[in-house]
């Protein structure tokens, strides 16, 4: 009797008692790495890749296992594109825009300054355009991608002195993800990109004057709060920013159809989980960094209004220059128009309302 007539024959129970596993307890075992951008000691972002490594574990019963190494383990933080590019690693879990020296396109699979929030790129990502546009810019890089978390909107960063107006912007050495930093260079910061390992003594040495990581979770944790006291929102440059694992391409389509589907599976669990627990901890963590001192300030109108009239003009230097830029943006402006319009009668005014009630 063959396999199959075995199966049909026997019964679950039958094949079980036969030593004959299910389909995923067939598959060969799978020892891949992970290069995280992120430190050990966020449990927030680098835990998401840990997440994401134990859930293939366990959906496949151990046979696949996914090692997870810190930003600077196995390479540079900012290094893990070419990591993947170049098979020197099969998998990396990071923040797209960190790659915009390479091409600013990166930057529309995270976050762009005034962008989607974290609900509208997930519905472009999923059921929109994103993965497909994403996937074709990512293929010459021999990368496949899943979304792998969204922090939500994040805070504008930790500054040593008040920034009321644009001119006090100036000369100001500020950490920030590049897109941003090039959107206000026209204002005289002059930006920083250091991976959030390396932030605080550069912060506390005066090396930068200003910083922006995440939001209060992660903050209170790295510390920034002991050595700058001006805590600002939002942070424009990421409404909705998406991390992403990154898979070398070979590796993807040398996995089999199930565990193509694992893999995908724990990658999305893992996406909706950052976000819920940044959800959960920022509130808390917040209360608590004002009542230790913080003073928490709003950009000014001044300075949002400016911001973005530099983001639209370098979009539009992006479109006249860059053909895979313009064809991805062209698809994301006009889903974000359409998002807007929808969120302004409903979210935007129950959220409106609601945050303004005493509870």
């Amino acid at each position: 009797m063959d396999r199959r007539s075995l199966i049909k024959n026997a019964g679950i129970a039958g094949v079980l008692a036969a030593g004959i596993a299910p389909a995923v307890h067939a598959q060969a075992a799978v020892r891949w790495r992970l290069a995280s951008s992120f430190p050990k000691s966020l449990d927030t972002i680098y835990g998401t890749a840990e997440t994401f490594s134990k859930s293939v574990s366990d959906m496949t019963g151990g046979k696949f296992q996914i090692s997870v190494h810190a930003g600077g383990e196995l390479m540079p933080a900012f290094g893990v594109v070419d990591g993947v590019q170049n098979a020197s690693v099969e998998m990396a879990h990071t923040a797209p825009y960190y790659f915009y020296g390479k091409d600013p396109t990166f930057c529309l699979g995270c976050a762009v300054p005034f962008g989607l929030n974290t609900r509208q790129m997930n519905a472009w990502m999923y059921e929109g355009n994103g993965l497909k546009l994403m996937r074709d810019f990512y293929a010459k890089y021999n990368i496949y991608n899943l979304p792998g978390g969204n922090t939500g909107a994040q805070m504008g960063g930790w500054f040593r002195k008040e920034i009321k107006s644009v001119a006090d912007l100036k000369g100001l050495k500020f950490r920030t993800n590049p897109f941003a930093g090039r959107v206000l260079e026209p204002f005289g910061v002059i930006p920083q990109s250091i991976p959030g390992a390396d932030l605080y003594p550069a912060l506390e040495k005066g090396t930068l004057d200003a910083l922006e990581w995440v939001g209060p979770y992660d903050d209170q944790k790295l510390g920034f709060n002991k050595v700058a006291q001006y805590y600002y929102y939002p942070g424009w440059w990421e409404g909705g920013p998406q991390l992403d694992f990154y898979i070398n391409t070979k590796a993807w389509e040398g996995l089999s159809a199930e565990y193509k589907a694992i893999v995908s599976a724990a990658a999305a669990q893992a996406n909706v989980g950052m976000t819920a627990k940044y959800d959960a901890r920022n509130p808390v963590a917040l209360k608590q960094l004002v009542g230790s001192g913080t003073k928490l300030r709003p950009f000014s109108k001044d300075v949002m209004d400016a911001a973005f009239k530099s983001a639209q003009q370098i979009y539009n230097d992006l479109n006249n220059t860059n053909p895979e830029w313009k064809k991805v943006y062209g698809d994301y402006a006009k889903f974000l128009a359409d998002q807007n319009a929808w969120f302004r009668f409903t979210e935007g005014t129950f959220d409106r309302f609601m945050q303004a009630q005493k509870l």
